[in-house]
């Protein structure tokens, strides 16, 4: 039968959910890339003027952050779909890394000099690995969704490259609506004529593994945290009293993204996905939650540094902006998981979101400590909370 090894590459839905050691390998790519994200917006925000431009280098970031996180989700849905203990699945993935580091290295430059780098080898990643996967699966039902996203991923390609080619003025539209033709694709299930559309939210895949790979991912983004409280730390000595309290409670801001996340949604959601009635509604749902979420913890990541660098400088409204904004990004994106995982909001996220927000005008006055103060007194008050409805309520999951 033609589809026979096509049909071998499938998970087998009794295998175990855990993540593969091979899952594990990519992510290390990841990290690497990630560390580059972050570092282009210290850099514009620390820059001197007037080559200062706050805007556009939180543009680019969230450009490069966006193309990243479509080329790891799709990773972790592949490894979803198909066995990772197969030689040909190892290969894509292993193909996928190489690509993941080329962009990292790529990325400082990659709207001057390295242009034509960044969008070959973000083309040959994201259009080699659904048609390598047409190619694999053969006479295989599944052939027509890797078959839908080649030619969507095509289409897209024209513009990646086309951009490559243009101007340095030019470039960044063309690439944004590059990118934004991926994401359409996937948000509609890359209809083609004929073919019609394969929306994920309709897949037959393994959640609870897919749910772990997003946990795994927000944990990837914690050690971003972790890595650059470090970093910036041995970089200035510790050398007065209000950088070691800089080093000390940014560190106990990133233990309280850790809890407030894995309370009680983020804990649960697995089981959550696995007893849904419809767990690729889910699945799809955790994709854009987790895809803020970790936007956020880079961002207040970030906030990280311009503090622990100069804790009695005022940081201004940028600083106000990146580390109250992402705190209270991170809240929303968790109010959100919980209504995903128990079909409800959390008022008091939703508070905690709201207190940061209004609080950044005033922070935009404060000394860079006072404000990485305040966004650890909001998120130990949103803690507490958390552990007081533990206490008042008993576990649950989501209702049907």
């Amino acid at each position: 039968m033609p589809d026979v090894w096509g049909a071998g590459l499938l998970r087998d839905p009794r295998a175990s959910s855990r993540a593969a050691f091979l899952e594990l390998f990519f992510d290390l790519a990841f990290v690497f890339a990630l560390t580059r994200v972050s570092q282009r917006l210290i850099n514009e925000v620390t820059a001197s003027e007037p080559e200062r431009n706050v805007v556009a280098g939180g543009a680019e970031s969230l450009f490069f952050f966006l193309a990243l996180w479509l080329v790891w989700m799709l990773a972790a849905w592949v490894t979803s779909l198909y066995d990772p203990e197969q030689a040909f699945v190892q290969a894509l993935v292993i193909f996928v890394m190489l690509g993941v580091l080329m962009l990292a290295i790529t990325m400082p430059h990659a709207f001057s000099s390295r242009a034509v780098a960044f969008a070959g080898t973000y083309v040959t990643i994201q259009l080699g690995r659904p048609l390598l996967l047409t190619l694999a699966l053969r006479g295989h039902p599944r052939r027509k969704v890797t078959t839908r996203i080649t030619i969507w991923t095509a289409v897209a390609a024209v513009p990646w490259l086309v951009g490559a080619a243009m101007g340095e003025q030019v470039r960044p539209t063309v690439w944004a609506i590059a990118l934004g033709v991926e994401f359409v694709g996937f948000v509609t299930g890359w209809p083609i004529p004929r073919l019609g559309a394969s929306r994920v939210n309709q897949w037959e895949f393994n959640g609870v593994h897919l749910v772990e790979r997003y946990q795994q991912v927000f944990l990837i983004a914690l050690g971003e945290s972790i890595l650059i409280i470090g970093l910036t730390s041995s970089a200035n000595q510790l050398t007065t009293i209000a950088e070691v309290a800089a080093f000390v409670i940014a560190f106990a801001v990133t233990v309280l993204l850790w809890r407030i996340y894995f309370h009680r949604a983020g804990r649960m959601l697995p089981e959550a996905i696995r007893v849904a009635p419809s767990p690729g509604r889910l699945g799809e749902s955790a994709t854009y939650t987790h895809l803020v979420t970790v936007a956020s913890v880079l961002t207040t990541a970030v906030g990280f540094e311009l503090v622990i660098a100069h804790p009695t400088t005022r940081g201004g409204m940028p600083l106000a902006v990146i580390m109250l904004g992402g705190a209270a990004l991170f809240l929303l994106a968790q109010s959100w998981a919980e209504r995903e995982a128990f079909a409800r909001l959390s008022v008091r996220r939703l508070a905690g979101a709201l207190v940061l927000v209004a609080a950044v005008p005033l922070g935009g006055l404060l000394p860079g400590l006072a404000v990485l103060v305040t966004t650890a007194v909001v998120l130990t008050l949103v803690d507490m909370a958390d552990t007081f409805e533990t206490h008042r309520r008993p576990p649950q999951t989501r209702r049907p």
